[in-house]
């Protein structure tokens, strides 16, 4: 396949791009570099069959491609705050012209969108039929809202125009190449423990997450915009369905380091969701996927890259 890769130098594109060219594909990623950065694609320039093109998806390109996954958009509260118009604009404007794209060459789409389409879930876990709980002016509207708009295209095009799509609704996420200030929880903890400061816990600490390790991730985006069923425009879940709280997390890593670590508490952020855990029967009843790696294992080899990238 002809692959497109948005958002391809980001901590999950980087990764994307990776496997689909150790399994034969040619790959171009677009990235303008707001929040991805040139080292996680390094290893790949020289590649014959790899192509990076500095571009803002908010722009309209021409290309031609097979398969188009469009990961394009700030994914963590620090990033997508820092610019809300354009996190909003990225979303909506960027989804826009990666659907216009695909209509024009016939390529088949894959939408990375995300459990933030279900806001501060009032049903838990979460089944891709359940509409959400979404503060429509919350500080994390920018990214929730922008992400819903996303799906609403996506589907509006399937159904008018015609165009093959996939949508990923993907969970907490981590691993390898994530960037080292970006607020989410598992690379602030490893970064703040590895520099021998406090943890910063949110509230009390018992809030809720599940975590999947990049390489489970990435496997079930594959196999999803591969999957044939007549039902393959729905959206999917993507994600790990073992729940730990913030408390819990801090104790595996402290396992890991070999050591006791200090917590400090601030107040929870607005509208920041209290529990999330994904249903993934349709995943597994449709693309026969499930996560692999273990939560212990995905943290070690996370810290193992985080004790050489805070040296860079």
């Amino acid at each position: 396949m002809r692959t497109l890769v948005t958002g391809g130098a980001g901590f999950l594109g980087s990764h994307l791009c990776d496997r689909l060219l150790a399994d034969g594909h040619e790959v171009i990623a677009l990235d303008n570099l707001f929040t991805g950065s040139k080292r996680n694609i390094t290893h790949l320039l020289n590649r014959p069959e790899f192509e990076f093109i500095r571009h803002d998806v908010v722009n309209p390109i021409m290309l031609e491609g097979d398969w188009i996954f469009n990961l394009a958009c700030p994914a963590s509260p620090i990033h997508y705050q820092s610019n809300p118009v354009k996190t909003v604009k990225t979303s909506v404007m960027g989804t826009l012209n990666m659907l216009g794209l695909a209509k024009r060459v016939k390529a088949r789409i894959l939408q990375a969108s995300t459990s933030e389409v279900y806001g501060d879930p009032q049903e838990h876990p979460q089944q891709e039929n359940y509409w959400g709980h979404v503060n429509p002016i919350g500080p994390r509207s920018c990214y929730d809202e922008g992400k819903r708009v996303a799906e609403t295209l996506m589907s509006d095009y399937h159904l008018q125009n015609k165009v093959d799509i996939r949508i990923a609704r993907i969970f907490n996420t981590f691993g390898p190449r994530m960037a080292i200030g970006d607020g989410r929880v598992i690379s602030n903890f490893i970064v703040q423990a590895l520099r021998g400061e406090k943890l910063t816990i949110y509230g009390d600490g018992s809030q809720t997450r599940c975590f999947c390790f990049v390489d489970d991730l990435i496997e079930g985006i594959l196999s999803l915009i591969a999957y044939e069923g007549d039902d393959a425009s729905e959206p999917v879940n993507i994600g790990s369905t073992e729940e730990r709280s913030m408390l819990e997390i801090v104790e595996s890593l402290g396992e890991i380091l070999g050591r006791r670590l200090e917590i400090e508490s601030r107040p929870l952020p607005q509208n920041d969701p209290v529990r999330r855990r994904p249903d993934t029967t349709r995943a597994c009843q449709r693309i026969a996927w499930q996560p692999r790696v273990s939560f212990a294992d995905g943290l070690r080899r996370t810290v193992d890259y985080f004790r050489t990238a805070i040296k860079m």
